[in-house]
Order: C-alpha cells, then sequence, then structure tokens
C-alpha cells in the first residue's frame, strides 16, 4: 500500500456524539459510474458503510447500484466528502473491486477537463487512462516486497542544439516546439536510430535526473522501438516503462502499477500514455504530433496533442513537441508565443533534388515511373548501400477500374474501393475484404478490370527488373521491417513504413508525389511535408534525396529545410478562409431536427455554419466553425443536447411497443477537420 492510500485510509474524520462517545462521522464516497449514458456523466453520492469504511480511498474501483438503470454498476472513487449534494436518503457503496487506487487525482482532473474541451464523458477518458483489471498482476502488485531505491541517473547534454537550450526549458517548466536533426546516429548498443530518438532520451533523463517523471507520446511501434533503444543508453532499464496497446492485457496493466507512486520513469507509449499516472511530472515530450495515429478514434476524439497541453498547464510540467515538419496546430502555438521554436545548431542540411516526372532511358526505369537523373543516382548508390524508394500504397495496383470507360470499380457490397495485393491474386474491397467475384461495372455493364497505379508489390517488380541482382526488399503495413543493413538492397517502402538503415540510405527516392498531394483533404499538403521531411532524414550525411513530380511551395520547403515557414504560410492561408486551426470546429452528425435544434443553441455567425449535408441512414451532419474563445460555450451547450436527445432516445425505447420512430444518436466531435474536404 503506498503512502499516498496510507494516508488516505488514516485520515478518516472522527466526530464527538451527544453522549460524549467518539464515532465515525458520516463519509460520503463520489462516485464517477462507468456507464456509456451521456446522462450519467457526473459524480453520485454513495454513502460508505461502516464495513468498507478502512478500504474505500479516493481512486479505487467500486460497485454501487445505479437505481436509474435497476442494476449494480462499476465506478470509481473521485473523493471522499462529510457532506454530499443530494438531500435524501443515500444508497451504500455496494463492494470494493479493488484496493488500489488506479486513478489518480491528477488523471480524474484531466478526464473532467478534456471530456468538457471535447464536449464528451469524463468516463470515456478514464477508459483510455486506466487498463483493464488483472486480478492475478494486482495480487502480485499488492505482496510485493518493499523495493530498493531506483539507480541514480546523470543528465546528460541534449546534443545538437545551443548548448542548454532544451534543458533550460525543462529546469524552467516551459514549452516548446523543437525541430528534430535530420540524421541518423549509432547508440552504443550498435543500433541506428534517430537524431530525435537521441534528443528525446537525453530530455527525459534531464528530467529524471532532477526526481520527475517524463511522459513520452509517440505514433506507433516503430518510433517507440528507436526511442527505447535510446533511453536504454541513458538510463537504467528500471526507469523505464512501456504502457501502449500492443502489450498484452496483464503485461499492460503491470506496467500500468509500476507508474503509480513518486518514482521518476520514463513512461513511453502511443496517443494514451499521456494519461499515465504520473504523480511528481517534470516533462511530457510528444514526437511527430501530425501523424493521425495521435488522434484518438474514440469518443470523445481527443488528441494526444491536447490532452498534453492540458496535463501540462494543470501539472506545470515541461512540454516539448518534436519533428522534423510542425503540423499548422503546433505553428499557431509558437505565433501565439505559447511556444518556444527551438531549431538546431547550425549544420549540413539535406540534400534535396526536385526532379521533374519525365520518362527515362531505361525501358525498365521507366516503368517503374523513375526518371533519368534519379534511376542513374540510385545505380551508382546501391554501389555502396541500401537506396530507399517510398510510394504512396501498399499491395499491386493501388485502384481498379473498368475496362470499358474508365470508372474506378466498387464494391458490389459495400461500394468500397476494389485493389488487388499481387498480380494474381482476386481483387477484394479495401473496406469490407469481400472478393470481386462476378463484378461488373454499375455505369456500363463491362466486366473486366485493369490495374491503375503502382502500389509497393508492383514497384518492387518494377525495380527487381531494373536492378537485375539487387536485393528487394518491401516494408509496409503486411511487410513492417524495423531496421536494415548497411549492404547494397533497394528498400520499397510506403510512407510512414521506412525501416533505418545502417549508416542512413545512401539515396532516397520519393514517388507518386503527385498522387500524394492530389489527396482531397485540408491537411494533404503538412501531411505529404511530414512524409517526404521524415523519409529524407533518414539518409546518410550527404546522401541526396530526390523527390518526383512535384513543384512549387512544398517542393522549395522540403528543398531548403524550412518546414516551419510552410507551416506558417499555411496557417495563414487558413485564417484568410477561417478553416482549422485558425479556428476550432465541432461536426454535429444526427437526425435532421436533432441537429437542427443542437445548431441553434450555438451562438455564431451564420457563415460559420456549413450544412446539413446528409451523410446516409437518415443521418445529416453540420460543421460549427468558433473562434477558440468561445469553446467553452460552445462545447457546454452541444454537450446539453447530447444528453437531451439520449434521455429523449431513452424515452423512445421505453415506447418501442407504440411504434415510436426512435431517431439515431445526437454525436459531437470537435477538431476533426477531414470533413471539410471529402
Amino acid at each position: 500500500m503506498t503512502a499516498a492510500v496510507s494516508d488516505a485510509v488514516a485520515g478518516l474524520a472522527v466526530a464527538p456524539d451527544p453522549a460524549g462517545l467518539s464515532v465515525p462521522a458520516p463519509r460520503i464516497a463520489r462516485v464517477l459510474v462507468d456507464s456509456p449514458l451521456p446522462q450519467l456523466d457526473r459524480l453520485f453520492d454513495y454513502r460508505i458503510p461502516d464495513n468498507l469504511r478502512a478500504g474505500i480511498v479516493p481512486g479505487i474501483r467500486v460497485r454501487v447500484p445505479l437505481r436509474s438503470a435497476g442494476r449494480v454498476a462499476d465506478g470509481y472513487v473521485i473523493e471522499i466528502v462529510d457532506h454530499g449534494d443530494y438531500v435524501g436518503v443515500l444508497s451504500d457503496v455496494e463492494g470494493i473491486v479493488s484496493t488500489v487506487p488506479v486513478l489518480s487525482a491528477e488523471v480524474a482532473v484531466l478526464a473532467r477537463r478534456t471530456a468538457d474541451r471535447a464536449a464528451g464523458s469524463a468516463i470515456d477518458i478514464v477508459r483510455v487512462a486506466v487498463p483493464g483489471r488483472q486480478a492475478r498482476v494486482e495480487k502480485a502488485w499488492l505482496v510485493r516486497e518493499a523495493a530498493s531505491p531506483l539507480p541514480p541517473v546523470v543528465a546528460p547534454s541534449v546534443a545538437g542544439y545551443a548548448e542548454g537550450a532544451i534543458e533550460a526549458v525543462i529546469r524552467d517548466r516551459g514549452r516548446a516546439a523543437v525541430d528534430a536533426v535530420p540524421l541518423v546516429t549509432q547508440l552504443p548498443s550498435g543500433v541506428w536510430v534517430g537524431e530525435w530518438a537521441v534528443a528525446m532520451s537525453a530530455a527525459a533523463a534531464v528530467s529524471i535526473a532532477a526526481g520527475a517523471s517524463a511522459i513520452l507520446a509517440l505514433p506507433d511501434y516503430r518510433d517507440q522501438e528507436q526511442l527505447e533503444a535510446a533511453l536504454a543508453s541513458v538510463l537504467p532499464p528500471e526507469r523505464i516503462v512501456r504502457l501502449d496497446a500492443r502489450q498484452s492485457n496483464p503485461d499492460r496493466y503491470r506496467a500500468f502499477l509500476r507508474c503509480i507512486g513518486d518514482d521518476a520513469l520514463a513512461i513511453v507509449g502511443n496517443r494514451s500514455v499521456v494519461y499515465a499516472p504520473a504523480t511528481t511530472l517534470g516533462l511530457i515530450a510528444v514526437w511527430d504530433d501530425g501523424d493521425p495515429l495521435h488522434s484518438e478514434p474514440l469518443a470523445p476524439y481527443v488528441h494526444t496533442r491536447d490532452a498534453a497541453l492540458l496535463r501540462q498547464e494543470q501539472q506545470s510540467c515541461a512540454l516539448l513537441y518534436f519533428g522534423h515538419a510542425r503540423s499548422t496546430e503546433v505553428e499557431r502555438l509558437v505565433e501565439l508565443g505559447w511556444l518556444a521554436s527551438v531549431s538546431p545548431k547550425p549544420a549540413v542540411l539535406p540534400k534535396v533534388v526536385p526532379t521533374a516526372q519525365q520518362a527515362s532511358n531505361d525501358r525498365l526505369a521507366a516503368q517503374a515511373r523513375i526518371p533519368s537523373t534519379a534511376w542513374r543516382a540510385a545505380r551508382e548508390a546501391l554501389e555502396f548501400g541500401p537506396v530507399l524508394v517510398q510510394v504512396a500504397r501498399p499491395g499491386y495496383a493501388p485502384r481498379l477500374a473498368c475496362v470499358d470507360c474508365g470508372q474506378s470499380a466498387r464494391c458490389l457490397r459495400c461500394e468500397g474501393p476494389l485493389a488487388q495485393k499481387t498480380a494474381r491474386s482476386v481483387p477484394a474491397c479495401v473496406w469490407c475484404g469481400a472478393l470481386a467475384v462476378d463484378w461488373h461495372c454499375d455505369n456500363c455493364g463491362g466486366a473486366k478490370l485493369r490495374q491503375v497505379g503502382s502500389g509497393a508489390t508492383r514497384t518492387a517488380e518494377d525495380l527487381g527488373r531494373a536492378f537485375p541482382g539487387v536485393r528487394i526488399i518491401i516494408a509496409d503495413g503486411d511487410h513492417p521491417i524495423l531496421g536494415v543493413g548497411a549492404e547494397p538492397a533497394l528498400v520499397i517502402a510506403t510512407r510512414g513504413a521506412e525501416p533505418i538503415a545502417a549508416g542512413g540510405y545512401r539515396a532516397i527516392l520519393l514517388l507518386d508525389g503527385e498522387r500524394m498531394v492530389t489527396r482531397e483533404s485540408l491537411r494533404v499538403a503538412e501531411d505529404c511535408l511530414r512524409w517526404w521531411s521524415n523519409a529524407t532524414a533518414l539518409a546518410a550525411r550527404g546522401a541526396t534525396t530526390y523527390l518526383v513530380g512535384v513543384g512549387g511551395a512544398l517542393a522549395s520547403a522540403l528543398t531548403t529545410w524550412r518546414q516551419a515557414d510552410f507551416a506558417r504560410a499555411e496557417l495563414a492561408d487558413r485564417r484568410r478562409l477561417r478553416f482549422p486551426p485558425a479556428v476550432r470546429v465541432a461536426t454535429v452528425t444526427g437526425a435532421l431536427e436533432a441537429v437542427a435544434k443542437a445548431v441553434a443553441t450555438v451562438d455564431v455567425p451564420a457563415d460559420d455554419i456549413l450544412g446539413p449535408v446528409d451523410t446516409g441512414a437518415g443521418s445529416v451532419r453540420t460543421i460549427i466553425r468558433f473562434d477558440y474563445a468561445a469553446g467553452t460555450r460552445v462545447a457546454s451547450s452541444l454537450r446539453a443536447e447530447v444528453i437531451r436527445a439520449a434521455t429523449g432516445r431513452r424515452r423512445a425505447i421505453a415506447q418501442r411497443g407504440a411504434r415510436v420512430p426512435i431517431a439515431p444518436n445526437l454525436r459531437v466531435r470537435f477538431d476533426d477537420v477531414e470533413p471539410f474536404l471529402e
């Protein structure tokens, strides 16, 4: 039992009774009930029975009666008070699920704040923050022997930046956007990682040496592997905790329990790690916040970047956003002065050459979509080591079309796009996986398909013919590869799946650029710059990166390595159009009448209400734009409408026998930019 738990148990209030005897004062547990119903998103008061007084402390899991639902529900004790808000006879706490305080006070407050900002439920945040209980793991943790003090940590310097620049931000509990050094480096263990991982691990060690934990959030396991390797070179293993969704349930819960307490740890994980129970917190560092994997897919859809901002403000810790290319959201905070800007010391910048998409003199190279200049450079670089070729899509043919009319082939079951993994495989739907057997075009009735574009597999086949005898390596979602050696090889990788090469790639070819920039998305330009910058940072010192088929401001930003300037210009364009992140947005989806009522409660100019647009199945969508200062007011109004719609639906379900129509639930999502250009 931790010191915090012991203090809470020992601090039971005692009040004198009229007879002169000392009896425990009435104690009330305020409980956050684990329920998906938005109308239950508040604290409920329960009387603590005498037989449970010694065991109930804030943060533990309990079971409580829920009269409105006629059942017993799980919940978390948020606080213990002598007098509650409810006037009447209180129900008793049914029982204790676990005596471990898994929901710390800091995380409980953070869950409430993030949920309120996104018009959501605090319990939805808590489900992300607290892993499911594992009884055996918990029992072993409770009976563990007293641990010996953790090994001390010597604070290293963060190399690559002005002396003491990042250390000063951590010491002063400041906030900064840190431009990563675009190089790879070899650790003492022999593992090659990006320089950004070395800088983040050094920053974490600085915080831990000062006695405070560091939370390190990354998009996926590839980045996580690099950072853990870098952390192992500056921290003892006892100081490193991995906490992510890829772990088994027992391992994740075991790692979570390690974070409870006052030990200074480096807590590494994906987007949910920002809610780790670090009571003494000195640093939150986020890598590549523009990666869509930082966006939580579950309600209330809170982004890692936003949760980190709220927690930094709440616990007064340092906050660092690392990246090769800044997101417009981070650039906005820099322009407001909320984040400082930290750039590397002047050094040799990556060499990037924009190359026109022109036919190569070599027939096989032309078939592989490689211009003459890039093809010759790749052939020469292969004499010294590996060459990276980045492509837009995995598979063999990213898209299939009707031979007769050219219309994109769609699944006959769900209307999803059809694709082909290999030259001989049967086309299948990308969405539902159904095989395209007996397919016919719904436009002209044709039954024949043709391949449009080239995926990673087809590009590998073409390059295999163009470079006979060279080893071909495919790296994508189906072929996850974290690293390759220094031997000559052609590495064909989709964006974001590029492995680290020992010593760096001797040349990098960025193909399909013209296809990437035509994707219909508000973020397409900054996404492309981020993909290409991350790939370019994998080059060996002095190696050349060839950007094929892209010019203009994007190519200029990559060539000059001035991504912050591009983000600044992109943000200025968004301000003129009142597009996020210059403004905040809320997407309201549901039945037409429910959406109309919800939108009517929000006081914004008519020009900032976009829609409604029919989304199918009797549902519509409206987008509301509003300034950041109005965020609290808009979120509160929409949350009230979500609760009203939910209670109305509950009454309709109760009257189902009378055939009362049941409208779809009202759904609200804040800061979702994709509906602007779908």
